[in-house]
């Protein structure tokens, strides 16, 4: 049976529902307790802890920041865990204890009762992203220790975004053999009737029939034919928030093939589709009042005897006449027509997600997430947002000056700059010829990869912005 598709996303929330088991609800005598450990402290714990600082100071070589301890009992059971962190335990980092959640002897543990609470949540959220394993096509499942939290509204709000970054990481990581728009179409339809949200689809040449050409003309090479996929959920009361992901399900450049190294992960070119359906699924989980409407343009940019070609001209659905000098940016012409009819409704906010550029990479490397936006307010909150919620962002200028480079001969644009310097710039311009001064937009570029493992972020795919936008989103919109 195929691991994707309908029935495989019923599959990933049972899997949710047994990794949430990271966490239980009634402690006992028997539960472990996990005591977090400044550095600049551990001497003093050191001199003043007889036993457990004896164990400390002879187990561990280096008594630095991310090491931990397992301390026994008299009769040989482990009775405590002592994690050394950088800071005092009030501001110590989200993911200082998620390493463990894969690596501690399986049982039960929790975080001493002196932990103050706002940060025992991050603490508790980073276990639970570092209890992901992505072991569709392996054997390599490993146990996963649990640890202690209190059944209340702040574990369904933590709930809500664990699977909204299961869900994020596992459209990702899926092969691109089984993560076509077809599968991008069947998991949006089974989130849509898991929150009674309507699904629609403009599949195959009905993209011409409904003037989204640009969406067909990337698309229409691949067997896996093209599909726009829309999602609707909410009360028409509610300020409207438009979602736009990039699907491309593999891009290979098209005509202007990718060298081999760059393609080896272009698996993860749907990532901005991920993304975006990763939010839908926390806001409609969470119930926020949000009249939502997500649209993920879904396609394979493949290489055959119908590939659109450098030097073809295609007329956008906004009417904007756009030359194409490189069919290997082609994200941003599939995001384009979703634009343009987000727009045509009276949207609050659009969020487009996408992997568009690696000119962001260069910029920012692999671990923090750009983003743009049209309202400097807009972006400032985002920023605390960020901040708040521990998932790094950075802002790159909408730099006006740099449009010249977007100009053509013999169209109104041309999808490619004539520059390769600021090329993450020069590719949010041109989106934003498609979005009126009018709305609010922010526009997000990531890498939806982590290209190493880190504590709580395995080496895979990655929800990059996810928890700043939920945040964000939260605060903009309570009743």
């Amino acid at each position: 049976m195929s691991r994707l598709g309908t029935e495989t996303y019923t599959l990933n929330l049972r899997e949710l529902s047994i990794v949430m088991n990271c966490f239980y609800s009634k402690r006992s005598a028997k539960d472990i307790e996990i005591k977090l450990l400044a550095e600049s402290e551990t001497q003093h714990f050191i001199d003043n802890n007889s036993s457990a600082g004896q164990w400390l100071e002879s187990s561990l070589r280096s008594l630095s920041a991310g090491q931990h301890c397992l301390v026994p009992s008299a009769d040989g059971h482990v009775k405590q865990v002592i994690v050394i962190i950088d800071s005092d335990a009030s501001s110590s980092s989200m993911w200082a204890i998620a390493a463990l959640a894969l690596s501690l002897p399986e049982a039960n543990y929790y975080l001493s009762d002196n932990t103050p609470q706002e940060q025992r949540q991050q603490l508790l959220l980073g276990w639970a992203l570092g209890a992901y394993q992505y072991n569709c096509y392996n054997k390599n499942e490993k146990a996963v220790a649990r640890i202690f939290r209190d059944d209340d509204l702040e574990a369904e709000r933590m709930d809500a975004m664990i699977t909204a970054h299961y869900l994020t990481r596992d459209l990702i990581n899926a092969p691109p053999n089984e993560m076509m728009p077809i599968n991008l179409a069947e998991t949006t339809k089974a989130l849509a009737k898991e929150f009674s949200a309507k699904f629609s689809e403009v599949t195959d040449d009905q993209h011409l029939a409904q003037d989204y050409p640009l969406v067909h003309a990337v698309g229409r090479a691949s067997k896996n034919r093209p599909r726009l996929i829309r999602l609707s959920w909410g009360q028409a009361s509610d300020p409207r928030v438009s979602l736009i992901g990039k699907g491309v399900c593999f891009d290979s450049g098209g005509l202007n093939i990718k060298p081999g190294a760059s393609m080896r992960y272009m698996k993860k070119d749907m990532g901005g589709a991920a993304h975006v359906l990763g939010l839908a699924r926390y806001i409609m989980q969470q119930k926020l009042p949000i009249q939502l409407e997500l649209w993920v343009s879904a396609v394979e940019n493949a290489i055959s005897e119908d590939a659109f070609r450098p030097g073809d001209i295609i007329r956008a659905r906004s009417g904007t006449t756009v030359e194409i000098d490189n069919t290997d940016a082609e994200g941003r012409l599939v995001m384009a027509d979703a634009l343009t009819e987000a727009l045509e409704n009276n949207t609050d906010l659009i969020i487009d997600f996408s992997t568009l550029t690696g000119a962001a990479r260069v910029a920012l490397g692999t671990e923090v997430g750009v983003f743009f936006a049209n309202k400097s307010s807009t972006a400032a909150t985002l920023m605390t947002a960020s901040t708040e919620a521990q998932d790094p962002l950075w802002q790159l200028p909408l730099h006006q000056g740099y449009k010249h480079q977007l100009k053509s001969d013999v169209a109104d644009l041309v999808n490619c700059a004539s520059s390769g310097y600021g090329g993450a710039i020069s590719a949010a311009l041109f989106l934003q010829d498609f979005v009126t001064d009018e709305v609010d937009w922010l526009h997000f570029d990531v890498m939806a990869y982590n290209m190493r493992s880190r504590p709580g972020r395995p080496k895979g795919g990655e929800a990059m912005g996810l928890r700043a936008m939920c945040h964000y989103l939260e605060q903009r919109y309570t009743r």
